[in-house]
């Protein structure tokens, strides 16, 4: 397949062909959406809580008697009518993770690298250049390849001036090439890959690494 090669400072370019993993119809889709929603999942902390109103302080007493105020009746000032009452079937702390087979979690990395990449949404640079340390030029070279929408490079691993000079730029994330996954794949409009990271991201899907 091939792919858009720009220079270190983004003005020139070139097509090069890669051992990009191909696919027909279908396959594949299904595992995407699982591995995303996974991650997703696993993303979560769980660590929601609401009380109920056998946890909430105070309410013993009761508020009124039963019959002959004229009001409803009333057992506690903690009943999740009252304000400051407990919560009825609030969250609590609970494990979201989901596990996805090894297989699955390949499969789906391979098509939606496919994917993006057939779509021309994947842009190779030569090198992230080290001696371009101010963000300012980074988002130059940054805006001559993607002008707009969010962005995400990937290197391997990134020069500590590369980073420090794009962390600030709003619309730019950073991932190296070993910790990259499907849904950084999906989420970014355009991935900038370093050829450098490109060649570990091929190893990585013809090793069968995750």
């Amino acid at each position: 397949m091939k792919l858009t090669v720009f220079s270190a400072d983004g003005t020139t370019s070139t097509e090069k062909d890669f051992g990009l993993p191909t696919f027909e119809g279908d396959k594949g889709l299904q595992a995407v959406k699982e591995v995303i929603v996974a991650i997703n999942a696993n993303n979560r902390q769980g660590t929601h809580s609401t009380k109920t109103r056998g946890e909430v302080r105070g309410g013993g007493r009761k508020p009124w008697r039963q019959k002959g105020t004229g009001r409803a009746r009333a057992g506690s000032s903690r009943s999740p009518l009252w304000g400051g009452g407990g919560v009825v079937f609030g969250p609590k702390p609970r494990d979201y993770s989901k596990k996805i087979n090894s297989k699955v979690k390949q499969l789906a990395f391979s098509r939606a690298l496919f994917d993006r990449a057939s779509a021309g949404e994947i842009a190779v640079i030569e090198a992230f250049d080290t001696k371009v340390t101010k963000t300012k030029a980074i988002n130059v070279v940054v805006g001559r390849i993607a002008p707009k929408g969010r962005v995400l490079l990937v290197d391997a691993p990134f020069a500590a001036e590369t980073s420090r000079a794009s962390r600030n730029l709003e619309r730019v994330s950073l991932q190296d090439a070993s910790k990259l996954n499907t849904l950084d794949l999906a989420q970014y409009a355009k991935i900038i890959v370093s050829t450098k990271a490109l060649d570990a991201i091929i190893a990585r899907v013809n090793g069968g690494k995750n």
